[in-house]
């Protein structure tokens, strides 16, 4: 009876602990493959020509001759849309065209000027170019289409006037013929409406197409390129063809945000035809193709982490966990060693046990804290170092924070190595010194190397610690030891907490965070070869 019992409880136990790891490997898909699925577009995507143009400008990379040639090819896409909002803005932008009108006023009185008119010729002249100007003028600001075409077919009677033509005045009837037409299929009541939405519209283009040719180059790098992604092209093609507007369905109830299309919302105008044909053409202005970006884990980053990729936050984590467990692992070992070795197990022993303990379950924003006020603005400076945050203070920082976890671990790790060792050693004359260095230490290798596995873990992925004394969302890669650094973890949570460009640029926010899941993963799997052979050499194999 007591056989079927224990058959039963070692199989009910056997189904429990495989469901265990099956529940804890769905969990872990759950969590990661999301996470894994979209940063790996960080590096695997469709890209834009206007990618192949960043990459060209920023890094030297690409083959110069078939960007150009690209950039011909949709260079005849790219004019119908800009010579469309043009022609339908001279109807809308009433103050540019009112601007307009005053410089080609003054440019002409220069001209006449340099001509050497003077006298009641050179009167009668500026005052009929005054006259043009102020009906150009009256026209624009009307909203009534017979007093416009009134004021225009008065300016347009004197475009043959001898004393006007081939001067910079014959703008003048360009000016006013194109107005013309472009009120025509305009709801003028409308036009503060329209002027609000074409703004819309000419920042979607510009975020979609980037600056029109001829334009000056925006100082930000962000704002010289188009969408560099097909992703993001998709999605700020959604923005250019739909407007998202807050209107009352029902009296007394609250506003019901909708989604209205540009094209009914310009419909009859000039301006409708163009969300069609951007739509239409988008594969022809943009040239998408599959790439393989491997270089984003040796680019460096344009601020915001906008347009790059992570060489600087990798370089920097490495520096960071390696200097961290340069510190951690000695003093974690010598920690250990003594507590099992040489302190007798007394009231102060207990109380230091407690302590540490105690610590390794200290939130890390207080080690930051720590580290802030005792490395960053005393211990550093004390030596005749800079009081400012730095990737020494840092690491310091982390080591103080990891130090309970790997004086724990191997505390245990010696623990665990049979007493009998330690018996055939001393009793074959060696000192206790030779003893723990040539027999306990390497036997209880393998599990110290869990306690440096775990800490590494820690030490890569945590973001608080260093917060405050020594990590930076942006700089110069650091020359020494005193200078900060970028890192993986901030970068991430300065991505985060940041402006719209977080919500612009997701995959560079995920693709981040699945590097440094990938780095710690790399990191660990060294420790576990490492104590996989010191079991083998334990063993005698």
């Amino acid at each position: 009876m007591r056989l079927i019992i224990r058959q039963i409880t070692d199989k009910v136990f056997t189904i429990l602990t495989g469901t265990s790891v099956v529940l804890l490997t769905a969990v872990l898909l759950v969590v990661l493959g999301p996470m894994v699925w979209r940063g790996s577009k960080a590096v695997v995507f469709r890209d834009t020509l206007e990618f192949r143009k960043m990459q060209l400008d920023l890094y030297n990379r690409g083959n110069p001759e078939s960007v150009k040639a690209e950039n011909v090819e949709t260079e005849g896409f790219r004019k119908v849309v800009y010579e469309t909002i043009d022609k339908f803005k001279r109807g809308i932008d009433t103050e540019e065209l009112t601007d307009r009108s005053k410089q080609i006023y003054r440019q002409f009185g220069k001209e006449l000027r340099y001509k050497g008119i003077a006298g009641d010729d050179y009167q009668q002249i500026r005052s009929l170019a005054r006259d043009i100007r102020d009906r150009l003028q009256a026209a624009f600001e009307s909203n009534d289409k017979k007093i416009i075409k009134e004021n225009i077919d008065y300016v347009l009677q004197y475009r043959l006037d001898k004393n006007l033509v081939d001067t910079a005045a014959a703008e003048f009837f360009t000016l006013a013929e194109d107005f013309l037409q472009s009120v025509e299929n305009i709801d003028l009541g409308k036009r503060q409406q329209y002027a609000g939405s074409l703004k819309q519209v000419e920042d979607g283009i510009l975020r979609l197409l980037g600056p029109e040719p001829g334009n000056p180059v925006p100082a930000l790098t962000m704002d010289r390129y188009g969408a560099t992604r097909w992703d993001m092209a998709q999605r700020l093609l959604d923005n250019v063809l739909w407007s998202e507007q807050w209107i009352e369905k029902q009296a007394g109830q609250p506003l019901v945000k909708v989604r209205v299309s540009r094209a009914e919302e310009f419909a009859g105008t000039k301006l409708e035809p163009l969300f069609g044909y951007v739509e239409d053409n988008l594969e022809g202005m943009l040239k998408p193709e599959f790439k393989f970006y491997w270089q984003y884990f040796i680019d460096d980053s344009t601020p915001g982490h906008y347009f790059g990729g992570v060489g600087p936050e990798i370089l920097g984590t490495l520096l960071l966990t390696l200097l961290a467990m340069l510190f951690v692992f000695p003093l974690g070992v010598i920690s250990a060693a003594y507590l099992v070795e040489c302190a007798s197990d007394n009231a102060a022993v207990r109380m230091i046990r407690m302590c540490i303990n105690t610590l390794a379950g200290v939130p890390s924003i207080v080690f930051g804290l720590f580290g802030l006020a005792f490395f960053v603005l005393f211990f550093i400076p004390f030596f005749g170092g800079p009081s400012k945050p730095c990737i020494l203070a840092a690491s310091l920082t982390l080591a103080v924070l990891t130090l309970p976890v790997m004086i724990r671990a191997s505390e245990e790790a010696i623990r665990s190595v049979p007493q009998t060792y330690k018996e055939a050693s001393l009793g074959l004359g060696a000192s206790r010194f030779r003893t723990f260095v040539k027999v306990t230490l390497p036997a209880a290798l393998p599990g110290i190397l869990t306690g440096v596995i775990l800490s590494i873990s820690r030490v890569a992925g945590e973001t608080a610690p260093i917060l405050f004394t020594g990590a930076v969302a942006l700089g110069p890669l650091p020359k020494s030891l005193f200078d900060p650094s970028r890192t993986l973890s901030y970068g991430s949570y300065d991505i985060a907490v940041g402006d719209r460009l977080a919500m612009m640029v997701p995959h560079n926010q995920y693709g981040m965070v699945v590097t440094l899941v990938l780095l710690i993963l790399c990191l660990n799997t060294i420790a576990i070869v490492l104590r996989a052979r010191a079991f083998r050499r334990l063993r005698g194999h």
